[in-house]
């Protein structure tokens, strides 16, 4: 917005400087009304998604914060070398790998495009690989309406944000505490250094179970 800004100013002065028919003043006002197009049609969008993106994954991450009252260990935005997941749960229902969508929907679930559940199961493998269990995967709309809620696809889980901590407390308990330790233990030495939050949050160090947080590093 400030180049825009610019060149703004700079088309303003080019024409009282050489006159409104001068070329000079005419290829500055066609510049300016390229960079808006590009601006509103391109930048602008893309900031919106990346935002959106990120108010999704909040959103969850707090639901998904509310189920350690419920035994389980939260883990976001986990690096595992080769991708991150968006969460990680470990707790009595199992592990499960959770990959967060924002589109505004409604979401029809035969409709979802075969790359996405690629994604989400080439997460399930780096994960399953990483703590030595099976991990259920779920993909979660966090603004959509889902047409078939816990529907599943290849092997995937689909739902709306609002259902996720329904969907996980229905699980029957299959872990013990140990074994939950004990497989967020294996979490935390395969997952690489957290990347930089891109949550505004005041208190970020939500996100971290006790010892993956940075400072405690």
């Amino acid at each position: 917005m400030i180049l825009l800004g610019g060149l703004a100013v700079g088309t303003a002065y080019l024409g009282r400087t050489f006159g409104l028919r001068d070329p000079i003043y005419l290829t500055s006002e066609v510049t300016l009304l390229l960079a808006i197009l590009i601006v509103t049609h391109s930048v602008l969008p893309f900031i919106h998604r990346q935002e959106q993106g990120a108010a999704g994954e909040e959103l969850v991450g707090r639901l998904l914060e509310d189920l350690k009252r419920s035994g389980y260990l939260v883990f976001h935005d986990v690096d595992l070398g080769r991708g991150n997941v968006d969460h990680v749960l470990i707790g009595p229902g199992g592990v499960f790998s959770v990959e967060t969508k924002s589109h505004p929907g409604p979401i029809a679930v035969r409709r979802i495009h075969g790359a996405v559940f690629e994604q989400v199961r080439g997460q399930q493998q780096l994960l399953e690989r990483a703590v030595g269990e099976r991990v259920q995967t779920l993909l979660v709309y966090s603004q959509a309406w889902v047409d078939r809620p816990f529907a599943r696809r290849r092997g995937v889980v689909v739902l709306p944000a609002r259902l996720l901590p329904q969907y996980v407390a229905s699980r029957q308990p299959v872990l013990g505490e140990a074994e939950v330790r004990r497989f967020a233990q294996r979490l935390r030495r395969a997952a690489g250094q957290p990347r930089r939050r891109r949550w505004r949050l005041r208190d970020r160090s939500l996100f971290f179970p006790p010892g993956l947080h940075p400072r405690a590093r």
